[in-house]
């Protein structure tokens, strides 16, 4: 694949326009990517309870993936900055990460079936973190491609679509257990097994589906070549500018401070509901706690089921996420939206009917589609064009430190509201409310 021109130059030093189709085959990889991290938010505590997990540690099993991101994406978004190869700038880490994920993707939930060589739960935290941080690995350079190839004109759009890509793969993997089970693949383990079988398979699907995904994104995407990039971005090719990693640190633009307070708080929030909505569910609606039981099997099918709902929602609301921007701020757009899905996450404490769990996923999906958004369409204007990768990298701390915080106090939280998961969610949806309240009194960057 040759390293050409994305687009036909212009006549001036601003990036070309993109088509819808140009736009959308940069972020069509993350439908995979998503697929892969659906499948894994919906399954995870699943498959940890199931192999000998003990509920009030499973939150801590859960800091594998924001400790790989906290370390990895820094990393490779420093060494994308400075790659230029015949296939891309960020493309070959993308390509790298999508075959480690379906490798780990294989493993995990066969975890049981390699205790010759580790102890299942051992082998399945490992699998675990393999995932994650090659999840980090491929998803990092997503979002900085969006940066470096789309015009600031079409940079909501470009956000908006890889929101809306994000979101339809979530729906993908969320569903697939449930889907598997409705044509008849087992949804209970087999007599000496542990994992349902339509865990197993759905994983098989959603590694695949990755490495195609991936594999359309990095044939389909032409990245700029260094002259290129250079002259759309203004930057002096013959300017030799060398910055340490603590000088990238002590120059991280205030917008991306402002961002973290809010970040702080939304993503603490999806981190209890990832963890704890299978327990929550199975608790308050089907009253087990026996993660071997058909009552908890299905409970943790229908989690996958309202996390495909609020994807739906979210990929919905990602479609007129641009207009709404647009017309009312980017600022005052994401607050609404953040408030939204506090008080969504709030009302499941109160729902004691499986079918009611859609009516808050609603508020949910839409702060899920603002936060895969807003905050990069904010930030990514504030950001120096020579290092947009490796700043994407460290806004990532953003994510992973509230979800270390969350996977740290998750257990102790559960202990302290009488061992009901469903009031953790409760929690959840009141940190989301404060993020929603930050974004619009703390962030100061320009509409």
């Amino acid at each position: 694949m040759a390293f050409t021109n994305a687009s036909t130059a212009t006549s001036n030093n601003t990036k070309p326009a993109l088509s819808f189709w140009k736009i959308w085959n940069i972020s069509f990889g993350f439908l995979g990517v998503q697929i892969g991290y659906s499948l894994q938010n919906a399954n995870t505590s699943r498959i940890l309870s199931a192999i000998g997990a003990d509920p009030h540690h499973l939150s801590l099993f859960w800091l594998a993936a924001p400790l790989a991101g906290f370390f990895v994406q820094p990393i490779v978004g420093l060494s994308s900055d400075k790659t230029w190869t015949r296939i891309g700038r960020r493309i070959p880490f993308i390509l790298g990460g999508s075959f480690v994920s379906a490798f780990a993707m294989f493993f995990m939930p066969n975890s049981e079936h390699f205790a010759q060589l580790l102890p299942p739960l051992i082998f399945g935290a490992t699998m675990l973190l393999l995932m994650d941080t090659s999840f980090n690995v491929t998803m990092q350079p997503f979002r900085a491609l969006v940066s470096d190839m789309v015009p600031e004109s079409q940079r909501n759009k470009g956000y908006a679509i890889q929101s809306f890509l994000i979101n339809t793969g979530a729906v993908v993997g969320s569903i697939l257990p449930f889907v598997l089970t409705w044509i008849g693949v087992a949804n209970e383990p087999g007599p000496g097994q542990k994992v349902a079988p339509t865990v197993i398979w759905a994983f098989y699907f959603g590694g695949g589906a990755l490495l195609l995904s991936v594999l359309w994104t990095s044939f389909r995407t032409k990245e700029y070549p260094p002259e290129e990039y250079a002259k759309y971005n203004n930057i002096d090719t013959e300017e030799k500018v060398k910055m340490s990693f603590l000088d990238l640190l002590k120059n991280i633009p205030a917008t991306m401070w402002q961002l973290s307070v809010t970040q702080f708080f939304s993503w603490f929030s999806l981190f209890l509901m990832w963890v704890y909505t299978t327990q929550g569910i199975a608790q308050n609606i089907w009253h087990t706690i026996d993660p071997k039981s058909k009552d908890f099997n299905e409970a943790g099918n229908w989690t996958g089921v309202i996390f495909a709902a609020y994807s739906v929602f979210a990929a919905l609301y990602s479609l007129v996420l641009t207009p709404l921007a647009d017309k009312f701020g980017r600022k005052n757009t994401y607050m609404l939206s953040l408030i939204a899905g506090g008080l969504g996450l709030l009302s499941m404490m109160f729902i004691n009917d499986k079918n009611l769990l859609f009516i808050p996923m609603i508020g949910v999906g839409i702060a899920w589609a603002a936060i895969l958004a807003l905050p990069y369409a904010i930030l990514s204007s504030s950001l120096p064009a020579r290092q947009t990768g490796v700043y994407m990298g460290i806004f990532n701390a953003t994510i992973t430190i509230p979800q270390i915080a969350a996977g740290l106090l998750g257990g102790i939280a559960l202990r302290l509201l009488n061992d009901n998961a469903i009031n953790v969610i409760a929690l959840a949806g009141c940190s989301m409310i404060l993020a929603g309240i930050f974004a619009k009194i703390v962030i100061k960057s320009k509409e």
